[in-house]
C-alpha cells in the first residue's frame, strides 16, 4: 500500500511529512510537489518524490498512479483558481483508482461564512460525488498565522483586531500535521469529517495568554475594519493583500471559527498543545 501526500514541501505538509515517517517506512510514502529539487532530503530518505502541478491533471495522473491512501493539502490561491485546481486532482485521484483522501478543509465549512469557505465547499463536494472513502480534517485556524502581529507586540506594537468578542480555537500546525498523519495511516476513518478546533479563546484571552509568555502587558486595540486595515498598510501588509486580512476579520467576527469540538483530541490521541506552550515554542 502506498500513500501519497501533496504539498509535502509547504509549512503544513513538510510537518505531515515527518509525522508520516514515524509511522511507515520511507518506501511506502510518495510526495507530489512542484519543484522536486526542493524534496531532494525526502528522496535521499527513500521517499518517492514525484512531480506534479495542480494546474496540469497530467501531471496530476502520473504523480497518483499507484497510489492507495492521498492528502490532498489544500492549495494557495483566489477562490476561482482554487476551486478549478482542487476539481483537477480530485478528479486525478478519481482516475488513478485511489481508494482513499483526506484533505484539508476548514472549520465548519459547509455553513461557514468565511470568505476563504467556497474551495472548501466545493472539493468537499467533489470529493463525495466520486465515492471514494475520504476524511475532510477541518481545520480551525493556525497558530502560526499569527507570527507577524507577535512578533509586532515582541517589537512593542499594541495587539490591533476588529474581530470583537468572537472566538476562535487557535493550534499550532504540529498539531494539525500529527492529525492528518494519523487519520492517513490508520485505518477506520472512512468518510469521516472531523472539526479539528484548539481551545477557543477570545482576542482579549489570546492576548493576555500571550503577554504572560512574554512576560509583559499588552494593549489591545478593538478597532472598525477601516482602521484595521490602515493599521495593516502601516505595518507594511502590502494593498492587494489589505481586503483578504480585513476579510479574515470579519469573518472571524460573524463567529466561523467558533467552533466547539473535542475531534482534535480524539485525532492526535493525546490533548491539542496548550497554549502558553505553543506560545512558548513560538517566540
Amino acid at each position: 500500500m502506498k500513500t501519497l501526500i501533496t504539498g509535502a514541501t509547504g509549512k503544513l505538509g513538510s510537518k505531515v511529512v515527518t509525522s508520516v515517517l514515524k509511522v511507515i517506512p520511507a518506501t511506502e510514502l510518495a510526495v507530489s510537489v512542484r519543484d522536486p529539487k526542493k524534496a531532494a532530503e525526502l528522496k535521499e530518505l527513500g521517499v518517492d518524490v514525484r512531480q506534479a502541478d495542480f494546474d496540469h491533471p497530467e501531471s496530476l495522473d502520473k504523480a497518483f498512479s499507484d497510489i492507495d491512501r492521498l492528502l490532498l493539502i489544500s492549495a494557495d490561491g483566489d477562490n476561482e483558481t482554487r476551486i478549478q485546481q482542487h476539481t483537477n486532482a480530485v478528479e486525478a485521484a478519481e482516475r488513478a483508482g485511489v481508494t482513499f483522501i483526506a484533505y484539508t478543509s476548514l472549520a465548519d465549512a459547509t455553513h461557514s461564512k468565511n470568505l476563504m469557505a467556497a474551495p472548501h465547499v466545493a472539493t468537499e463536494a467533489a470529493i463525495k460525488k466520486t465515492g471514494i472513502p475520504y476524511s475532510f480534517l477541518r481545520n480551525n485556524w493556525y497558530l502560526e498565522n499569527e507570527l507577524g502581529s507577535i512578533q509586532g507586540v515582541v517589537a512593542g506594537a499594541p495587539w490591533v483586531t476588529s474581530a470583537e468578542s468572537s472566538k476562535v480555537g487557535w493550534a499550532l500546525q504540529q498539531d494539525y500535521a500529527d492529525a492528518a498523519a494519523n487519520v492517513l495511516t490508520q485505518d477506520g476513518h472512512d468518510n469521516t469529517t472531523y472539526e479539528l478546533s484548539g481551545p477557543l479563546l477570545t482576542q482579549e484571552e489570546f492576548v493576555t495568554q500571550l503577554g504572560s509568555v512574554l512576560n509583559k502587558d499588552i494593549t489591545l486595540n478593538q478597532v472598525n475594519d477601516e482602521d484595521y486595515a490602515e493599521t495593516m498598510k502601516q505595518a507594511g501588509v502590502p494593498d492587494f493583500a489589505i481586503p483578504i486580512v480585513v476579510g479574515i476579520q470579519q469573518s472571524i467576527r460573524v463567529g466561523s471559527l467558533a467552533i466547539e469540538s473535542d475531534d482534535f483530541e480524539k485525532v492526535l490521541g493525546r490533548p491539542v498543545t496548550p497554549m502558553k506552550e505553543a506560545l512558548k515554542q513560538l517566540v
